[in-house]
C-alpha cells in the first residue's frame, strides 16, 4: 500500500553549526525517550559528519553532560565494516575516539558490531544481542528511539549499497553484505529495523552530497540504484539535518531554515 512520506529538513549555515545542531538533537531525543520509556536506545552511523557531532557532544562541558541521560543510554551501531575495532576504518574506533573515551558510558551500555568476526557470525551475534537486550519474542523487531543515518555519494545508507543482497533481506534484523565495488564485507541493520525507528534522521554535509541528495528526495523512485529511497519510517516522517552546501539543490527553506518535501512511496 502506498505510504505518504513527509521529509522535514533543517538547513544550518555551515559544518560547525550542523555539528552543534546534531549534538543537540541527540540530547533532546534522548531526553524524550528516557521520559517516555526510561531508556534511550540510539543507533549511530560512521563518517566525518557524525564524528564532528560526537566531538561537539563530548566537548560541550557540564551543560551537555547534565542534560544527556548517560546512565539511561544504550548505544548501538547501524552498520560496521568487517575490520577489527582498532582499525582506522572501524566505525566503532571513530566513535570511541570522538565520544566514548570522554563520556560516562559503562561497557554494558555500548553494543558494538564485532567486525573482526566472520561476516555472517558478526551479523548473527548482533541479532542475538538485539533480541536479548530488547526482550524480543518470535518475529518481534526492535524499535530504536533514534536511528542516525548518512548518505553516500552513490545513494547508499547504512551498509545498504546499490544492487547488493542486503537490500532484499527483510526477515532478519542484521545482515552481512558484500560490497563488490569496495571489495569489502559489511554488517548492517536491515531496512525494516531502520524504518521502525521512532526518530529516523539523516545527517548530511558538503556540496558533494547536493546532487545525490536531490536525486534521492525528488528524483524518480529507483531504490535498487539509490538505496536511501528505501528509508521510509513507519510513522511517515523522515528528518534531515543539512548544511547549506548539501541542501543547495533542494527547495529553499523558510526564514528559520526549515523545509518540507512530501512524497508518496
Amino acid at each position: 500500500m502506498p505510504q505518504n512520506l513527509k521529509i522535514v529538513y533543517s538547513v544550518l549555515p555551515d559544518a560547525a553549526a550542523l555539528a552543534r545542531r546534531a549534538a543537540e538533537f541527540f540530547v533532546v531525543e534522548a531526553e524524550k525517550a528516557v521520559s517516555a520509556r526510561g531508556v534511550a536506545r540510539i543507533a549511530i552511523s560512521g563518517g566525518s559528519t557524525p564524528k564532528a557531532a560526537f566531538r561537539t557532544l563530548a566537548e560541550q562541558g557540564e551543560e551537555w553532560r547534565e542534560r544527556m541521560s548517560w546512565k539511561k543510554l544504550d548505544l548501538w551501531w547501524v552498520d560496521e565494516r568487517c575490520v577489527p575495532p582498532d582499525d582506522a576504518d572501524s566505525n566503532f574506533r571513530m566513535t570511541r575516539e570522538a565520544l566514548l573515551d570522554h563520556v560516562p558510558l559503562k561497557p554494558e551500555q555500548i553494543h558494538r558490531m564485532q567486525g573482526e568476526l566472520e561476516p555472517d557470525d558478526a551479523a548473527a551475534k548482533y541479532e542475538a544481542e538485539l533480541k536479548k537486550s530488547f526482550g524480543l519474542k518470535g518475529a518481534e523487531i526492535p524499535r530504536f528511539d533514534v536511528v542516525q543515518l548518512g548518505l553516500g555519494p552513490d545513494g547508499h545508507t547504512a551498509s545498504l549499497f546499490p544492487h547488493t543482497d542486503a537490500l532484499h533481506i527483510i526477515d532478519r534484523l542484521v545482515a552481512a553484505n558484500y560490497v563488490e565495488g569496495k571489495d569489502m564485507w559489511r554488517v548492517t541493520l536491515t531496512r525494516p529495523i531502520i524504518n521502525c525507528g521512532r526518530q529516523v534522521f539523516f545527517l548530511i554535509e558538503g556540496a558533494e552530497k547536493a546532487m545525490i541528495l536531490n536525486e534521492v528526495l525528488e528524483g524518480p523512485r529507483d531504490p535498487e540504484r539509490l538505496p536511501s529511497q528505501f528509508i521510509v519510517p513507519a510513522d511517515g516522517i523522515l528528518t534531515l539535518l543539512l548544511d547549506q552546501a548539501a541542501a543547495s539543490l533542494l527547495p529553499a527553506p523558510d526564514a528559520q531554515g526549515h523545509g518540507l518535501i512530501e512524497r508518496t512511496e
